[in-house]
């Protein structure tokens, strides 16, 4: 079983842990040196800077997960990625072409539910496709195939109100892999499900990454997860000014089983190498928000 190597890198800020060979690719999205600040709501005198000087890239069919405390900046990244936010200051590329506006080429699975309740299962898998001019009878028969794919092939007619949490979870994963995009953004979308149900859908994920090997940004709090499916994991500090302070290649061997993969001494050398640069961070921003209270 090899050992956690430490590296150092020409920014002392930042320490990078190599558990195995990193991929060598074009970024599917680059994030680079983005510093986002924010004018307090209190006192617009005041400046909040969320993240500095971040720099993340995310190669094709890479699955890369974000961890860190609790307001540590993680959705503004994503959030970055997405085109829904423009960054203080750095730049955002997608496939090597500066982004403008939204980004066309991602899909968004957000923390909270993002389905309408006036809509059934099928009609909001199909809405992105509708909004997108596709007809009527190819929006329903691609809308039906990604149902069947997350195994509601016979709730296509029912509305949100009459799933459960993980069927609405699974809605909405159909909403998002249905137009292709190329990268998938995803915000913490399991962290409501109770964890047999959880499990199931990390798994039903890594299945349907696996088959087209779309670029992944996987937000997380939840450590086990990160390294259940992801290929690397990066730390962040914790905030405000958050900033990358560990990266780890996770090699553990796919097809994965998020429940199986969790008990092998590899995945136990990989959790504790990573928690142990976590740990402090986690601390500094629970102390934080006791001050803040």
């Amino acid at each position: 079983m090899g050992a956690v190597r430490q590296t150092h890198t020409p920014q002392p800020s930042r320490r990078r842990y190599a558990c195995g060979p990193m991929q060598d690719a074009a970024p599917a999205l680059a994030l680079d040196s983005i510093t986002c600040t924010f004018v307090s709501r209190e006192d617009r005198n005041q400046r909040y800077t969320a993240v500095r000087d971040v720099t993340l890239h995310i190669a094709p069919g890479e699955f890369v997960s974000v961890v860190g405390p609790t307001g540590c900046g993680k959705s503004t990244l994503l959030n970055v990625g997405a085109g829904l936010l423009a960054p203080s200051s750095g730049t955002v590329r997608v496939f090597g072409q500066p982004l403008v506006g939204i980004n066309s080429r991602a899909g968004y699975m957000f923390q909270s539910e993002a389905l309408m309740p006036w809509r059934t299962a099928l009609r909001n898998v199909t809405a992105g496709l509708e909004f997108r001019g596709v007809p009527e009878r190819e929006a329903r028969a691609q809308g039906e195939d990604w149902l069947k794919r997350v195994g509601l092939g016979g709730f296509g007619d029912r509305y949100p109100h009459q799933l459960s949490g993980g069927m609405r979870k699974r809605t909405s994963l159909a909403q998002t892999l249905v137009l292709d995009p190329d990268i998938i953004l995803m915000d913490e979308p399991f962290s409501a499900l109770d964890i047999q149900t959880r499990q199931l859908m990390e798994n039903e994920v890594l299945e349907l990454w696996a088959a087209k090997r779309k670029a992944v940004l996987f937000i997380t709090h939840d450590l086990d997860e990160a390294i259940a499916m992801s290929d690397r994991v990066v730390v962040l500090s914790a905030g405000p000014a958050a900033r990358p302070i560990g990266e780890f290649v996770i090699d553990l061997a796919r097809p994965r089983d998020v429940a199986e993969v969790r008990v092998t001494p590899r995945f136990i050398d990989l959790h504790k190498a990573i928690w142990d640069v976590l740990r402090e961070e986690v601390l500094k921003g629970y102390e934080q928000q006791k001050r803040a209270a």
